[in-house]
């Protein structure tokens, strides 16, 4: 009925997302984590950050965050204080950037750039590697992983708006069906909620009977 989407390898990869409720990356006029980011959720950023991940990101995503990197780091930066330690944080871990459009070397520190068959490279990263993998946005770079089975978890903290109007990057387009069995979930500053699964992608929905709908 459905394939487990990791094999047993050392290093483990973890698809990372946070989204409106009703599933989008971002909304157009809202600030950075839709200005609800509170302190216990800050200081998980901060544990999290402490982790040694590897980041894996695409090329729409580098060519943002490095941009958005180095305009943190700049003395008249508008970004908050919360905004640019992240963002400029990010220029000292490991990336490794899937494109075939940009050229090496890379400017942002850390980068390296892998112009192959971005499952491939995951495959074998996740084969030979010692350390925790993570994607960083690049939403089709995700959806690519899941389908694909290259999984290990897929969490996302849920930010308790609704962007119906000016919602932008829906998540979930374009990916196939998926059981998910939750592993952890945590509540940060009495909203943000933290929900973590390992992943199942399905062959077919289970059961095999006709679809429900249910009124209400």
């Amino acid at each position: 009925m459905g394939e487990t989407t990791a094999e047993a390898s050392s290093a483990e990869l973890m698809v990372d997302l946070i989204i409106s409720l009703d599933g989008y990356a971002s909304a157009e006029g809202w600030p950075g984590w839709w200005g609800l980011e509170g302190p216990e959720y800050l200081a998980w950023l901060e544990q999290e950050g402490e982790k040694d991940y590897t980041f894996l990101l695409g090329a729409n995503t580098y060519r943002l965050m490095s941009s958005m990197s180095e305009e943190a780091a700049a003395q008249d930066s508008a970004f908050s204080e919360n905004e640019g330690a992240s963002l400029t944080g990010l220029a000292a871990v490991p990336k490794v950037v899937f494109s075939s459009t940009l050229q090496a070397p890379l400017t942002w520190p850390n980068s390296e750039l892998v112009t192959g068959d971005a499952v491939d490279a995951v495959t074998e990263m996740k084969r030979t590697g010692s350390g925790p993998l993570s994607t960083l946005g690049s939403l089709s770079l995700c959806r690519s992983l899941l389908t694909a089975g290259l999984v290990d978890r897929f969490r996302v903290v849920v930010f308790p708006v609704i962007t119906g109007r000016t919602g932008r990057e829906r998540i979930y387009d374009g990916y196939p069906d998926v059981s998910l069995d939750m592993v952890d979930s945590r509540t940060f500053d009495g909203r943000l909620q933290l929900l973590e699964y390992v992943p199942t992608v399905l062959s077919a929905p289970p059961g095999g009977g006709p679809t429900l709908v249910q009124d209400h």
